[in-house]
């Protein structure tokens, strides 16, 4: 088969040899057929093809575009949220209703990390005012101590007598920076604890030792009951319990009986200090192992051997060992509730 052109006609033959009854040589038949309309058709619809291809090619990529700029608009309004936020606009979130579902977990994050970040930051604004305020009394008592006792001349014993006094305000601000140090140490996972058996009847009843001096002067009684031994450091439970011990001394009233509880809970171990006394209202539970947070106000200025940051740091030396601690208070009754995990049976 071929092709050929006449004039303006095209046209497509092909030849084969056909062999007859009566014929000694074969014959040869030709059969030619004029394509000419044909091949106009099928240039007339190439063409029409690549221009519907070429409109095709640029309409899609328009409504791709609009597509695109519709479905990303969320995204630009993460962006742009994310581009103005400062200090000052922590609490703007990003409206959900017009959010695809598509970008719904992505938009709900994000939102949930403002939520985070103004938390933190209100907390920090608060840590830094309250650490302000610590530091500014003691440093306030000093100065007015030393101009007042510089105004003029004292005999030797009114010097002493100022001395005494700028040494409880000296050792009410080492013992602030020295609270603060720690808890920077812990928030940037500095303290870590050794791994030993700790048997925590041990180290209540040695600290019994030393606070039933205090306790005799109220009349107050100490009392355990229990045994258990938790996989920790001597010396953080120690400090633990301690400041725990503290505390319930200093709120409990006169005559009454301070107890310690320690029970075993499955891979766990209860320790609780039980103190009668006025009770803490509920919500004021959630921010008790706040730094600095105190649940009357007003024992701000009278408190000159507390800084507030005791139960921070018990919350810190607990976390440090992978527990948990936690508060209840009703019935005239505060108990502070800490779990440590149990020395291994299989450690015996």
């Amino acid at each position: 088969m071929w092709e050929w052109t006449a004039g303006s006609h095209m046209y497509r033959g092909m030849k084969a040899q056909v062999h007859l009854a009566n014929e000694a040589e074969p014959l040869t038949a030709w059969l030619s057929l004029d394509i000419t309309s044909h091949m106009h058709f099928v240039e007339t619809l190439r063409w029409w093809l690549v221009i519907g291809l070429a409109i095709s090619a640029l309409v899609s990529a328009g409504l791709g575009w609009l597509v695109a700029l519709s479905g990303l608009k969320p995204v630009a309004q993460v962006t742009k949220v994310a581009a103005s936020m400062s200090a000052g606009s922590l609490k703007e979130r990003i409206p959900m209703d017009s959010v695809p579902r598509e970008l719904e977990l992505l938009v709900t994050s994000f939102n949930a990390m403002l939520a985070r970040l103004e938390e933190s930051f209100a907390r920090l604004s608060n840590f830094s005012a309250d650490i302000a305020h610590e530091l500014r009394t003691p440093i306030s008592n000093l100065r007015t101590h030393t101009e007042v006792i510089l105004t003029k001349k004292r005999a030797p014993e009114d010097y002493e007598e100022n001395l005494y006094s700028n040494l409880e305000d000296l050792n009410r601000l080492s013992s602030i920076i020295d609270g603060m140090l720690f808890l920077a140490k812990s928030d940037n996972g500095l303290v870590l604890p050794a791994k030993e058996k700790i048997e925590l009847r041990s180290v209540v009843e040695k600290l019994f030792e030393y606070y039933q001096l205090l306790a005799d002067d109220t009349g107050v009684k100490l009392q355990v009951v229990g045994h258990g031994a938790v996989n920790g450091d001597r010396t953080m439970l120690d400090r633990t319990i301690s400041n725990l011990l503290s505390n319930a001394l200093r709120y409990t009233p006169p005559d009454c009986t301070i107890s310690v509880k320690i029970e075993p809970l499955g891979d766990m171990i209860s320790l609780s200090v039980e103190n009668p006394g006025e009770g803490i209202a509920v919500e004021h539970l959630p921010r008790l192992f706040d730094r600095f947070y105190r649940v009357d106000p007003a024992r701000r200025e009278s408190a000159t051997n507390h800084a507030g940051l005791g139960l921070a740091i018990v919350k810190s030396l607990v976390d440090a060992h992978d527990g948990t601690v936690g508060c209840v208070s009703r019935e005239g009754h505060t108990t502070f509730v800490i779990r440590l995990p149990a020395w291994p049976a299989d450690h015996e």
